[in-house]
């Protein structure tokens, strides 16, 4: 029964709506619309024709349709595929009290599903027109055929860090519609056979790649905001990243199809700060429906800028933390989102004021709710603003961190600096200094990231070379710990280029033996350089692109990747949820089980001397249960020093030989080997172990 509508401008009809849920949702005789704000005097919804320039009816919210603070109004007989509508809200501009209305401005909807206006890459679609970025109605109609999430135990998880238009967008992808979801479902084939279980898209919310105003300064020509840490809207996918018309129907079809091969999807979302950047930007959303409540201002109005981008969410707010907790359970719940990687995430525990919160409400209610109970919350434990939480990060029991920790020292100990044994046995074990209470799975370790050198450049790099982002080299971090290796970039020096792949290789070693959640850049299993850029985040270019060509040409380096992460998969004591023991405990056979020792070129007697660049750990896990096998054993030597050193390898049981799974030092194919088919080591009392080094060792 369709209810009879109590107004008429027009043809439209319409009638008082419905204040929750907010945005625009398809009702049996329409489409109802509703928005909040707590200062505007007035608010009318602006109805487009779709793709039309002009509005086709703007209808006021009379004052009946307000509920507290909530205007609500259903339309009457709205195709919801036709049409894209926007709110005009009026009210007080007194930006020194923080309010920013202007009746001129059309505003996007926080709460649209789907954005219109940025529908293909690089295109300028709409975004001179009266009302750049358009709200769409979506309606959901996509089986999942008994989809949920995977909820594979974090200690299991292995990270591949991508970019969506990235991994396919080159030419060598050979892709049918490169740079979208679509391409990646392509491509989940190698993610099975690299060894990766989850993958980390980078943001997929819907961005404005085009907000840039910087330009190449050799060619000219304007760069982009191609990373997407600009977030028009965090409920919309990008339009652009869809093969068809349909954004969210084809992410919905990554992740069903990843979920269909074992393979999580975590999201890299950015609620930290919006596209609407400081005061001298455009006015999209937010700051024109209620500035004062959705971002942190200083007394005197303006922006503050914890985010680096101009402002920063005023996430603790009580109507914001509506508005992030809708948003995260719409992903969870709509699309089977598996986890959440938080930008900057120390911005969203800072009260009104811009001081970090003991106590953050938003922070605690992400952690206890009962829709993202099974879901993976990662955060990026610091901000722009200098507030660094690595080990501090407000966790209630359920938070995990990027480890920046792990990424600092085991670069610098690999590259040969000094006083860092002690740290780099702490890293190795997950951290235990760092996330005492919390255990290994809060370490999210990696030794690279978008954000930063690739693996690469940071054997390739003494410094960023960033003129080509158009900053003359001010942007990006100077502090990469990196080394260069002999010789700055790219060269035709056998030896340099020998110890760089072997350096690259110590690296992934370490990062797939060490306790806690392992994460790979994508490019890195292949040596992708970007010429020691550590900012690429304004290069839509091959600089950016995954390097399809490169699986034949480095195919040494894939391979060795390829058998690390199987290597890790085999070793479950290698995936721990606690700490190992640091007291040696004996099972019925004798047999040091569930702990981790420290050694140095002699067995049992680790140097910890500051001059000290060699280390070795002994991980020595109990045997499944009621299963009649050893225990599981590896042993990891680093050797960070510049020359060869012998060490002493702890005696093993009679039944058990040592065996050898990895050696950076030797030339492929003798540099690892797969689970099963390690070679035996003639001699069980020593190994050499080359300069700048590491080995695995396992027990069998």
């Amino acid at each position: 029964m369709t209810a009879f509508p109590n107004y008429q401008l027009g043809s439209f009809k319409f009638r008082p709506g419905r204040p929750h849920p907010f945005g625009a949702t398809v009702v049996p005789d329409g489409i109802n619309f509703s928005i909040f704000s707590c200062h505007a005097t007035s608010c009318s919804l602006v109805l487009f024709k779709k793709g039309a320039e002009q509005p086709m009816v703007e209808i006021p919210f009379l004052e009946s349709f307000r509920t507290g603070d909530v205007y609500a109004m259903t339309v009457i007989g709205l195709d919801p595929a036709e049409i894209e509508y926007g709110f005009r809200l009026d009210g007080p501009f007194e930006p020194t009290a923080g309010h920013r209305f202007d009746a001129q401005q059309i505003l996007l909807d926080p709460y649209a599903k789907a954005i219109g206006g940025l529908d293909e890459w690089g295109q300028p679609g709409s975004r001179s027109g009266v009302y750049p970025y358009r709200a769409r109605v979506y309606v959901d109609d996509f089986d999942w055929e008994g989809d949920q999430q995977l909820n594979i135990p974090l200690e299991d998880i292995v990270i591949y860090e991508m970019h969506v238009r990235g991994f396919t967008a080159d030419c060598s992808a050979a892709a049918e519609a490169p740079g979208t979801f679509a391409a990646v479902i392509e491509k989940i084939p190698y993610l099975l056979d690299l060894g990766v279980n989850c993958i980390e898209l980078m943001p997929v919310f819907e961005f404005d790649e085009l907000d840039n105003d910087n330009a190449d300064p050799e060619t000219g020509e304007p760069l982009q905001n191609y990373w997407g840490y600009n977030p028009v809207g965090f409920f919309a996918p990008k339009a652009a990243y869809a093969a068809g018309t349909e954004p969210a129907r084809e992410l919905k079809q990554l992740v069903k199809a990843c979920h269909q091969n074992g393979i999580e999807v975590w999201l890299d979302v950015v609620v930290n700060h919006t596209a609407e950047g400081n005061e001298d930007r455009p006015t999209i959303s937010y700051r024109g429906i209620d500035n004062s409540i959705y971002y942190l201002l200083k007394p005197d109005g303006s922006y503050q800028n914890f985010s680096g981008t101009g402002n920063t969410f005023n996430c603790n707010h009580p109507i914001v933390r509506v508005v992030l907790l809708d948003c995260l359970r719409y992903w969870v719940s709509e699309f089977h989102i598996d986890g959440f990687r938080f930008d900057l995430a120390a911005s969203m525990g800072r009260d009104h004021e811009g001081v970090p919160d003991p106590d953050p409400p938003l922070l605690e209610v992400l952690a206890y709710d009962p829709i993202l109970a099974h879901t993976k919350l990662i955060a990026e434990a610091w901000d722009a603003g200098g507030l660094y939480q690595v080990g501090s990060f407000p966790a209630y029991g359920r938070w995990a961190e990027w480890n920046g920790r792990f990424r600092d020292d085991v670069r610098r100990f690999v590259k040969g600096d000094a006083g860092l044994v002690g740290a780099m046995a702490a890293r190795i074990q997950g951290s235990p200094d760092i996330y005492a209470d919390r255990g290994p799975r809060a370490s999210v370790n990696f030794i690279t990231a978008h954000d930063g050198f690739t693996l690469r450049d940071l054997v390739s790099y003494n410094e960023k070379h960033n003129l080509a982002n158009g900053e003359d080299n001010r942007d990006g971090v100077d502090e990469n710990y990196s080394w260069n290796s002999g010789g700055e970039g790219e060269t035709d020096d056998v030896a340099i280029n020998q110890l760089r792949e072997r350096q690259m290789k110590n690296f992934l070693s370490i990062l797939m033996v060490s306790q806690g959640v392992p994460m790979l850049l994508m490019g890195d299993e292949t040596g992708q350089s970007k010429g020691g850029n550590n900012n690429s985040y304004c290069h839509d270019s091959p600089l950016n692109y995954f390097d399809w060509n490169r699986l034949r040409t480095q195919s040494s380096l894939y391979r060795f990747v390829r058998h690390l992460i199987e290597f890790r998969g085999a070793h479950p004591v290698l995936r721990r949820r606690e700490y190992l023991n640091h007291q040696a405990s004996a099972n019925d056979n004798g047999q040091l089980c569930d702990s981790i020792s420290f050694h140095g070129r002699q067995a049992w007697a680790p140097d910890w001397s500051s001059e000290s660049r060699q280390l070795a750990a002994l991980f020595c896990g109990s045997p499944a249960r009621g299963e009649d096998l050893p225990q599981d054993t590896v042993y990891l030597i680093i050797n960070a020093h510049w020359e060869a050193a012998g060490f002493e390898l702890p005696r093993m049981p009679r039944t058990i030989a040592w065996h050898v799974a990895v050696n950076t030092s030797m030339p492929p194919p003798h540099d690892c080997y797969p689970p099963g088919a390690e070679i035996i080591l003639e001699d069980q009392t020593t190994m050499l172990v080359g300069a700048r080094s590491v080995a695995i060792l396992v027990g069998r």
